[in-house]
C-alpha cells in the first residue's frame, strides 16, 4: 500500500488484479475478426460446436480453434465467459 493509504484486503486485491489471459489493454475485443464475431453470436444462440461448423462450413475442430483464439483475446476461459463479455461489449447484441 502506499504511505498514508489505508490498506486493502486480499479480496479487493484480486479484484483489482487482471486475471490471467485477459487482455493486455482496454478494447482487446476490437481484434476479434468478423468470422470469430460470427462464431460468437452462435456460441450465444447455445449452438455447439458441431451445429456452428455446419452453419458456418468449418470443421467442428476448427470452430474449437476460433473458440481458443476469442477466449484469449477476451481473457475467458469458457463459452458462458466468452458471451457475457461479448454482449457487455456490444460485440454481440
Amino acid at each position: 500500500t502506499r504511505p498514508g493509504a489505508a490498506p486493502i484486503g486480499a479480496a479487493a486485491a484480486r479484484l483489482h488484479r487482471r486475471p490471467p489471459g485477459a487482455p493486455s489493454h482496454p478494447g482487446g475485443y476490437r481484434e476479434l475478426s468478423g468470422r470469430e464475431v460470427e462464431v460468437l453470436r452462435l456460441v450465444a444462440e447455445g449452438q455447439s460446436n458441431k451445429a456452428i461448423g455446419v452453419s458456418m462450413g468449418l470443421s467442428a475442430l476448427t470452430v474449437k480453434s476460433h473458440l481458443a483464439r476469442i477466449a484469449r483475446k477476451l481473457g475467458t476461459g469458457d463459452r458462458a465467459g466468452m458471451v457475457a463479455v461479448a454482449l457487455r461489449t456490444g460485440i454481440i447484441h
